[in-house]
């Protein structure tokens, strides 16, 4: 039996937003904090409590929107979508249904071999977290409110997606630009950000072309789970489908939510997923619409600035390798630190070098960024500028490059008394 397999991947990516405080309250949006002591009566859902939108975690959402290319519409509103968890006490979360703050975007991938793919993006939609239930007593769930109600962005692809590495790619791109965008950490471990794929396999077998029921798996917290749930699935359906070609396919198997079992590699069943139908969406009646103007969109997209992407290319165009223009856009400071030095008259190569080298080195040590160490562009622009010239040596500059780091000594000044200047002078050598 010939088949083509083609596997079809969209994602849901969930954001949790930066903001100082949650997205109806003012109870604060502090990860780690001893539990149920970031709560209040709104987060709580104590009766006449009433929500209050946080307007920075909609400028942050818009952020992201028009730096993805999508469309912010004039007019954008609250829906509750109701279902009950142990997590979310008032029986119902605060989202966005049919008209989404961010809508038709898109996002350009790197491949492997030199080219882009285009990921378009269906919606960006503003919602609240809801709290998180622990299981580590065996005779009860513990239930933590500090993180219901927090600011959540929710990004959700078409299913342009069709490889492992595609999805890996696309992942680590998304954490970089809302990182970028100073919109959120984006840290996995603390579940700042939170991958959703739905996995499905379209395939052509003797003419006849099959497609494998969607399959949902939930709460994906790192890259390796996210790889690996995709790897797997692909792999499960396509077997499900080969022992039963006519009986495993959409229309005769529902949609199905899943699990990822970081332990044995594999997904499993959690429950047959909802409609939209079924979480009972309408306005919700205790927040206005959100009304965006031209003022307020402009000024949001003026604080876009350039994509990491594209100072990456400007990076490799001014001679830098792959490896070093990818290592300098991982967040804006570290780009611009670059750029001054450059603008400062020193050599873009060199500046490169001693960032990926012993900066790098000091900001992995550190665990920061390499903006972080104690250079200034100030100091970056002199130290290269005495390399390039020849007065340091490779050896000097890194003495020079230790002593003047958490300081605002002048390398030149440092290297002449530290005697570390090269003697060009024939006569003196003599």
């Amino acid at each position: 039996m010939s088949e083509t397999v083609q596997p079809v991947i969209g994602l849901e990516i969930h954001v949790e937003l930066a903001t100082a405080t949650k997205m109806f309250c003012r109870c604060k949006n502090h990860f780690g904090d001893e539990p149920n002591t970031n709560v209040c009566p709104v987060c709580t859902s104590m009766p006449g409590a009433l929500p209050v939108m946080n307007a920075q975690a909609v400028e942050f959402s818009m952020k992201v929107g028009l730096a993805l290319g999508c469309s912010v519409p004039d007019y954008t509103k609250w829906d509750r979508k109701s279902y009950y968890y142990p997590d979310l006490p008032k029986g119902y979360q605060i989202s966005q249904y049919d008209l989404p703050l961010c809508a038709n975007g898109h996002m350009d991938i790197p491949l492997a071999d030199g080219s882009t793919k285009r990921i378009r993006i269906l919606r960006a939609h503003l919602e609240e977290d809801a709290g998180k239930n622990s299981h580590d007593n065996p005779r009860h769930t513990g239930v933590d409110l500090n993180r219901a109600g927090v600011p959540l962005l929710e990004i959700v692809t078409e299913p342009d997606l069709h490889t492992v590495e595609e999805v890996g790619v696309f992942a680590r791109q998304m954490q970089r630009l809302v990182r970028w965008l100073g919109v959120s950490e984006a840290n996995m471990q603390m579940g700042h950000m939170r991958f959703e794929p739905n996995v499905n396999l379209h395939i052509e077998s003797n003419g006849k072309l099959y497609k494998t029921p969607i399959i949902e798996v939930k709460n994906l917290n790192s890259f390796r789970s996210l790889e690996g749930t995709v790897n797997y699935e692909i792999r499960r359906q396509l077997d499900e489908w080969r022992a039963d070609p006519d009986g495993y396919v959409m229309g005769k198997r529902t949609k199905e939510n899943r699990g990822y079992d970081d332990a044995t590699g594999r997904t499993v069943h959690q429950r047959h997923k909802e409609e939209a139908d079924e979480y009972r969406y309408f306005p919700d009646p205790d927040l206005p619409a959100v009304l965006v103007d031209d003022a307020w969109r402009d000024r949001v997209q003026a604080s876009v600035g350039e994509p990491s992407l594209a100072r990456k290319q400007r990076f490799i165009a001014a001679g830098l390798t792959e490896e070093q223009a990818d290592g300098l856009t991982q967040d804006v400071a570290t780009g611009d630190l670059l750029d001054d030095a450059v603008a400062d008259g020193a050599d873009a190569t060199q500046c490169a070098k001693l960032l990926m080298g012993k900066a790098a080195a000091l900001a992995n040590e550190q665990d920061c960024t390499i903006a972080e160490v104690g250079l200034s562009a100030k100091q970056l622009a002199e130290l290269a500028k005495l390399l390039t010239a020849g007065d340091l040596n490779a050896t000097a500059g890194g003495k020079v490059f230790d002593a003047i780091i958490g300081t605002d000594d002048s390398p030149k000044a440092v290297a002449e008394s530290a005697g570390l200047l090269s003697v060009k002078d024939s006569g003196q050598i003599e």
